[in-house]
């Protein structure tokens, strides 16, 4: 079957947006092969105004008009948006899931008419500036050539990690998927610690975001274990040694792992 487009994107939030910009930035399709479906018409007005792309709200004839198929909506309302156009899916057809916590073998189960081809990814929302991360898994009927092309879509927005075992999807989703949240949060309390110490809010800003972005430079450049480069900005009996210790006191480090541990569990949670 001739398509019209490459890719139908079902669902235009901020994840989707991330991956048509990357999508687009690095020229692996043109505007005129790509469409984006949303219920919300502030939304599809947004990806044509910034993008150039064909909108819809009727996800059957995007699917209908497209070879792959990526899921980008919520995973507690995917069943009836996937149930009102699963029997127009083909043999030909990719579907590629960003959903957390929906596993392949659920994703198949929907389109009992065909042995789906799925590829499974988690992405997180640093696609928008070209440098997400993504893990991906190919289910039991993907291709190889299936699995290339959902990489190449994600690698045109950061890095991919392909993976050998589903099981592990719901620790990238807690660490690399979730993760810029953490990351935020502790930027946010270093902000507020600064105007605690008498900077003004923008004095702490540029102090606390430069600092976060340098140090992860030196981890990706230098190639050093995060505990390494730790251990070389802290001095004996200095003020980053007060502050390892005040964390240590309090157990920070624990705090941290049992969030993650939270957020991994919940993923599993949503594929029940």
């Amino acid at each position: 079957m001739q398509t019209q487009y490459e890719i139908a994107i079902i669902g235009s939030g901020n994840a989707a947006e991330g991956i048509v910009h990357g999508i687009l930035r690095r020229s692996i399709l043109l505007d005129d092969r790509i469409i984006a479906t949303d219920p919300n018409e502030a939304r599809r007005e947004l990806f044509t105004r910034r993008f150039g792309i064909a909108v819809t709200d009727d996800n059957r004839r995007a699917v209908e008009n497209s070879y792959i198929v990526l899921l980008a909506v919520k995973p507690q309302q995917f069943k009836p948006v996937v149930e009102a156009f699963a029997d127009l899916i083909r043999p030909d057809h990719v579907i590629i899931s960003i959903m957390a916590g929906v596993s392949t073998a659920t994703l198949e189960a929907q389109f009992p008419q065909v042995q789906a081809r799925v590829i499974r990814v988690m992405p997180n929302l640093a696609m928008h500036v070209g440098a997400g991360m993504a893990g991906l898994f190919r289910g039991r009927h993907a291709q190889e050539v299936d699995l290339l092309r959902a990489q190449r879509i994600f690698d045109a927005a950061g890095k991919t990690l392909i993976l050998p075992d589903e099981a592990l999807m719901d620790a990238v989703t807690a660490v690399s998927g979730t993760g810029p949240a953490y990351f935020y949060y502790f930027t946010e309390t270093i902000v507020a610690a600064g105007e605690a110490a008498g900077l003004s809010h923008q004095e702490a800003m540029l102090l606390a975001t430069q600092a976060c972005y340098g140090a992860a430079c030196m981890m990706m450049e230098t190639k050093e274990p995060p505990s390494v480069l730790r251990q070389k900005v802290t001095s004996a009996g200095g003020t980053t040694q007060a502050a390892m210790d005040c964390m240590r006191n309090h157990d920070v480090f624990e705090h941290i792992k049992e969030a993650v541990v939270a957020a991994c569990n919940r993923s599993r949670e949503l594929g029940r």
